[in-house]
C-alpha cells in the first residue's frame, strides 16, 4: 500500500482524486490539505462522499507520503513547492500547467515528465515528477498523435472543442453561473488557449518537420462535464488507411479506443476513456475525440500516471462505467 497526499483539496479535480483513491486497492489517503477547510469533514465539501469517508481536511502536511497530488490553480504549484519540502522518495503529480512545457519542466532540481501515457508510457514509469496534461490538450493530442507519429501532418490543423462548466473550476464567474450557462453557448480564448503550447510541443516532438499552424477554437457548453473535440486536416490516404493508422497506434492503449461508429460524449462521461472516431471527407481527415474533462482530462489520468510510476496495473482503480442514460 502507498500513502497519498492531496494539496488543494476543495476543488473539482481533488474531489475526483479522493473518490478514485478511496476505491483504489493499493492506496491510502494520508491527508487532504486545504487551509480554508481545515477541520471540516471532506464530505461537507464533496457531498457525494457522505458515508464513504470520515476524513477531515487539514492544514498539516506529511512530507514523507509516497505520492503527492497538486490540485492547485495555475501558477500556484510553483509557489507551493518553493515553500514546502518533501522526501526525495515522494513522487509528485502536478495537475496545473506550471511544468508542462520544456521551458518550465525543471524546477528546483525536479525534472517533470509530461504525463500523457499514450505518448511516453516508458518515461512515466521511470519518473519521479509528473506534469499532468491539460484537459483540452489531452483530447486534442489523442486526436492527432497518430498523424504526427506517421509524419502525416502536412497542412494546418483546425480544431473545434467544447467543454463542460467544470472545466472552469469551482470559483464562480460571470460565465459559470447557471443562469448564464444554461441554454447558452460561447467561444473563448480563440486561437490563444494556453493548452496550445502543450499540443504544439507534442506534435513537434513526434514530427520534427512540422511547420504548419494548429488553429484551436475552444467553446463553453451548457453541460457539467465532458469534452467533445473535432480536428481536421488534409490526408492523402483512404478512409480505411486512416482508421487502420489510428487502430494500430492505439492497439496497446489502456483507455484510448478507436470506434467504427460516430462517437458522442455520453460514451465517456464518468470514465477514464478517450474514444476516437475517424472519417474521410474528400481530401480531409476528420477526427472526433471525446473525454471526461475531470477524469481522462485531469484526475483519472493522474491516477493512471500514478499506477505506471508505482508498477501497478495501469487500469487499477479506473474501471469506471459511464452513466449512459
Amino acid at each position: 500500500m502507498i500513502k497519498a497526499g492531496i494539496i488543494g483539496g476543495a476543488g473539482y479535480t481533488a474531489g475526483e482524486l479522493i473518490r478514485l483513491l478511496l476505491n483504489h486497492e493499493q492506496t491510502i489517503i494520508d491527508f487532504v490539505f486545504s487551509t480554508s477547510n481545515a477541520g471540516n469533514k471532506i464530505y461537507k465539501v464533496h457531498q457525494d462522499l457522505i458515508g464513504s469517508t470520515e476524513m477531515e481536511f487539514t492544514n498539516k502536511i506529511n512530507a514523507n507520503v509516497d505520492v503527492l497530488f497538486l490540485c492547485l490553480g495555475h501558477g500556484n504549484s510553483t509557489a507551493f513547492l518553493e515553500q514546502h519540502t518533501f522526501s526525495k522518495t515522494t513522487k509528485i503529480i502536478d495537475l496545473s500547467n506550471d511544468f508542462r512545457l520544456e521551458t518550465d519542466k525543471v524546477f528546483n532540481g525536479k525534472d517533470f515528465v509530461y504525463g500523457l501515457p499514450e505518448l511516453q508510457r516508458e518515461a512515466i514509469k521511470k519518473a519521479t515528477y509528473i506534469a499532468n496534461p491539460g484537459c483540452f490538450a489531452t483530447a486534442i493530442q489523442l486526436a492527432i498523435l497518430p498523424l504526427a507519429d506517421a509524419n502525416l501532418i502536412k497542412e494546418d490543423v483546425h480544431i473545434n472543442a467544447v467543454t463542460g462548466a467544470t472545466g472552469a473550476g469551482t470559483s464562480l464567474s460571470k460565465t459559470t453561473h447557471f443562469t448564464w450557462r444554461d441554454n447558452n453557448f460561447s467561444h473563448y480564448k480563440a486561437f490563444t488557449h494556453q493548452h496550445l503550447g502543450e499540443i504544439n510541443q507534442t506534435v513537434n516532438q513526434l514530427q520534427s518537420d512540422f511547420d504548419s499552424e494548429i488553429h484551436f477554437m475552444p467553446n463553453r457548453g451548457n453541460f457539467s462535464r465532458g469534452i467533445f473535440a473535432t480536428a481536421y486536416t488534409s490526408f492523402d490516404g483512404t478512409a480505411e488507411e486512416a482508421v487502420d493508422l489510428y487502430k494500430a497506434y492505439y492497439k496497446d492503449a489502456a483507455f484510448t479506443f478507436v470506434s467504427d461508429e460516430a462517437v458522442h460524449m455520453k460514451q465517456v462521461v464518468n470514465t477514464n476513456k478517450c474514444i476516437i472516431g475517424v472519417e474521410k471527407h474528400g481530401n480531409k481527415i476528420l477526427i472526433t475525440s471525446v473525454i471526461d474533462n475531470l477524469l481522462k482530462g485531469a484526475s483519472g489520468q493522474a491516477i493512471q500516471n500514478m499506477n505506471l510510476m508505482f508498477g501497478f496495473e495501469e487500469t487499477a482503480g479506473l474501471k469506471l462505467k459511464a452513466n449512459y442514460f
